[in-house]
């Protein structure tokens, strides 16, 4: 291993210290429905979420593999970025990234000590109202608004937290409101049903956005389309206006044609990620970046072979072990999951598989075992790292219920359960394990993988 530059030792310890400072409010899991504090943060800030042109990406899943592919695009264009996605692997600084990289953490710590006065404000503003102060993920986004106007980057493509309406990112006025595919998740904090999920979601739209959407449930759509009318945005829908027209399973990912919102057909372009749902995310990334651009106008061809060929989305179905063949993957709901298994299915020859399981208390993990059921030839539930994590006895009775006829074995931590399924892969060369259900937990088990030396994450 390399030696750590002082200054990049530096770097790391400014991060963190941010990190503990923000750790120090209301998590991230607990939102409040509430926009006017977060932009009066701002607007003592400075405003900084106006210095640059925004692409603002909502939905339920695919957010972050489809802000990535954005970016990507972006930045083969020649344009400096910024890129917010949450939460976080391994390390705090991967949630901005500046022209593809992790922002430095120095300059990370710039930008938060900007805003403590503003900060002092506006949590003195809410205590005297009787309201709660600036939560972690209000900070956040202000803080990464603050990052790239420092950087300064020439376009961000921010990832919606929860929701949209009233999420801290929606104090942006988005250039190009993206959506990914629509279905239940966070259902106590977004509603019980897909039309007023989506309907929160559809709240990024502002008058000046144009809206491209990826192919959603009719309930959906509607009010999307509702929406768009409201602020007389020009609409977008795949299937529709632009669509996948081919994708084929290729060495090291999918070969994918395209018709963009332009009406162009595409050559067939090369994507490095496993899976139909990459190819439709790619798909939709590329008719936002059309939409950027001047949606009648394609995408030079250079540009969509550079993006694409850089592309790259961690804990989506990413190798981190080799002997045995080990996979993470941070689906955590079961429209996610299902996707999942349909990758696996057709990308690997694996005869048997053994998943690595733990997941959030909130998350529908009936419906997640469910979806991953078809893959499964053994088990091992495990705590995730949070106090939020479901235990892993009420996640193996689960586990028996919607896979049965599977030994499932219970593990107190991650590296016990790794330890265990690894054992049980090393028995066979047609054998593999996949590490699944949060996105916490595939962290966990990309820094394990290092720590332990697999040599590959």
């Amino acid at each position: 291993m390399s030696p750590v530059a002082p200054e990049d030792r530096g770097g790391a310890a400014a991060a963190r210290r941010v990190y503990e400072q923000l750790l120090e409010r209301v998590g991230e899991a607990s939102p409040r429905p509430r926009i006017e504090p977060v932009r009066r943060l701002a607007e003592l800030a400075g405003s900084p979420q106006l210095s640059f042109p925004v692409i603002q990406v909502a939905g339920t899943n695919g957010k972050t593999s489809t802000s990535r592919a954005i970016e990507s695009l972006m930045r083969a264009h020649g344009l400096r970025t910024g890129l917010f996605t949450s939460p976080h692997l391994i390390d705090f600084t991967e949630r901005f990234q500046v022209d593809g990289a992790p922002i430095d953490g120095a300059a990370l710590a710039e930008a938060w000590d900007e805003l403590q006065l503003p900060l002092q404000v506006v949590d003195g503003e809410l205590a005297a109202a009787g309201h709660g102060a600036i939560t972690f993920f209000e900070a956040l986004a202000v803080l990464a608004f603050t990052a790239f106007a420092d950087a300064p980057v020439e376009v961000a493509v921010i990832e919606v937290g929860m929701g949209g309406e009233w999420d801290a990112t929606n104090i942006v006025d988005a250039r190009v409101a993206v959506f990914t595919p629509i279905d239940l998740d966070h259902t106590a904090v977004l509603g019980r049903d897909v039309a007023t999920i989506a309907r929160t979601k559809a709240g990024i739209i502002k008058d000046g956005s144009t809206v491209v959407t990826a192919a959603q449930v009719p309930e959906a759509l509607d009010e999307i389309v509702a929406t768009a009318e409201e602020h007389g945005s020009p609409l977008f829908v795949a299937g529709r206006d632009f669509r996948l027209v081919e994708d084929r399973l290729a060495v090291g990912g999918r070969q994918i044609d395209v018709i963009g919102a332009s009406g162009q057909p595409y050559d067939p372009a090369f994507v490095p990620l496993f899976g139909r749902h990459q190819a439709e995310n790619v798909a939709l990334a590329i008719a936002a970046a059309e939409a950027f651009f001047g949606a009648d106008r394609p995408l030079p061809e250079e540009i969509l072979d550079e993006g694409l060929g850089q592309l790259t989305s961690p804990g989506r179905l990413q190798l981190i072990g080799t002997d045995p063949v080990v996979y993470v993957d941070s689906a955590h709901n079961p429209h996610g999951a299902a996707a999942l298994a349909e990758a696996v299915t057709e990308s690997f020859g694996f005869e048997e598989l053994a998943l690595v399981v733990g997941v959030l208390e909130e998350k529908d993990a009936a419906g997640l075992l469910t979806a991953l059921a078809p893959l499964a030839h053994a088990v091992y539930v495990t705590p995730v790292a949070s106090p939020r994590s479901l235990d892993p006895d009420d996640l193996r009775a689960l586990a028996e219920e919607a896979i049965p006829a599977t030994p499932i074995e219970v593990a107190q931590s991650l590296p016990e359960a790794l330890e265990v399924a690894r054992g049980w892969a090393a028995r066979s060369d047609d054998r593999a394990v996949l590490v699944v259900g949060s996105v916490l937990l595939a962290g966990e088990a990309i820094a394990h993988s290092r720590e332990e030396g697999w040599g590959i994450a």
